[in-house]
């Protein structure tokens, strides 16, 4: 397990209680010497206990990862290319990796699958991505939720989802990779704006439509870079954005409020004290479809008031005229 942070300590309960070894990678030496001494994170889920004879911190990177059969990336996804570029290019060439991460790298507007393979020149049958409506928080009060594990290899899939299953967690294996990560990835930047929206003084009648728009902008976009049959009311797919566009659990709802209330960017990031990937996702995704051309009025809306400064309560009087 690769992160320190609330689903990187959520799927470490999830994976320690149902019996795997997990080597867990922090940053922080104190961090690690924090659950060494109490089993507690301290900084994330800090109600969850773990047990040490399952669970083994450490901030050897390469230690973490040597003995492993799956190495789980949860690392916000502006830190995880300069984390796993410290590893040699073979340090994973015989792993399955499986990306928690719900976002891109920023410098390469890419997935982090995407990364992940061409870095370590690995199969992308050795492949996977962690999906669904499922808060790192309710997971810690073991409230029921749902995972699908995205993969080409159906085998993967169904076998990581053996690992997760439990009384609280169920989990179904897909097989559409990139389309799930790309939905990943865009229900924050949903999210976001829904925040920006709420923060300026919308209410949930605009937020239902923003969010029915929105259903249909991710069509759009995953039909022009990635086209195949996709079922988005999924729960991979719509419950993730439904989730994140509405929870009292979303940061990047919460973000977006602190932006459209006021915030500068920079000071709602110390304020929060937690990544929230829509605001890197923003700028990946606009540059993707600076390309492809797709209609993305919601995407763009966040762009022009994350990047470009506009006033978010101008922005948004421009983009509800723009949805139906």
């Amino acid at each position: 397990m690769l992160g320190g942070g609330s689903w990187a300590t959520a799927l470490t309960k999830i994976l320690s209680e149902n019996g795997a070894r997990v080597d867990w990678w922090l940053r922080s030496k104190d961090d690690v010497q924090h659950l060494l001494r109490t089993r507690h994170n301290p900084r994330y889920l800090s109600a969850v206990q773990f047990d040490l004879n399952r669970v083994y911190p450490t901030t050897d990177l390469e230690e973490a990862i040597e003995e492993a059969d799956w190495v789980v990336l949860a690392v916000p996804a502006a830190f995880v290319q300069s984390v796993l570029d410290k590893l040699d290019r073979d340090a994973l060439k015989h792993k399955r990796v499986i990306s928690a991460i719900k976002g891109m790298i920023p410098a390469k507007n890419q997935l982090v699958t995407d990364y992940v393979a061409e870095r370590f020149r690995l199969n992308r049958n050795q492949l996977g991505v962690i999906a669904g409506p499922c808060h790192a928080e309710e997971v810690a009060l073991e409230k029921q939720s749902y995972l699908t594990i995205g993969s080409p290899d159906a085998d993967l899939a169904l076998e990581f989802c053996e690992l997760l299953r439990n009384r609280y967690v169920r989990a179904h294996p897909a097989t559409d990779l990139d389309g799930i990560e790309y939905c990943a990835v865009m229900k924050n930047i949903i999210a976001l704006t829904g925040g920006i929206a709420h923060g300026v003084g919308y209410g949930d009648n605009f937020l239902a439509v923003l969010v029915s728009n929105a259903v249909q902008e991710i069509r759009r976009f995953l039909q022009a870079i990635n086209p195949q049959p996709r079922d988005l009311s999924a729960s991979a797919y719509l419950g993730d954005l439904l989730v994140t566009a509405y929870s009292q659990f979303s940061r990047n709802r919460t973000f977006g409020g602190m932006v459209g209330r006021g915030y500068s960017v920079k000071s709602a990031q110390l304020e929060m004290n937690m990544v929230a990937e829509g605001y890197y996702a923003v700028k990946s995704i606009y540059e993707l479809n600076k390309k492809l051309k797709v209609h993305m009025p919601i995407t763009s809306a966040a762009y022009r008031v994350l990047y470009e400064k506009v006033a978010p309560p101008v922005e948004m009087e421009i983009l509800k005229e723009q949805l139906r």
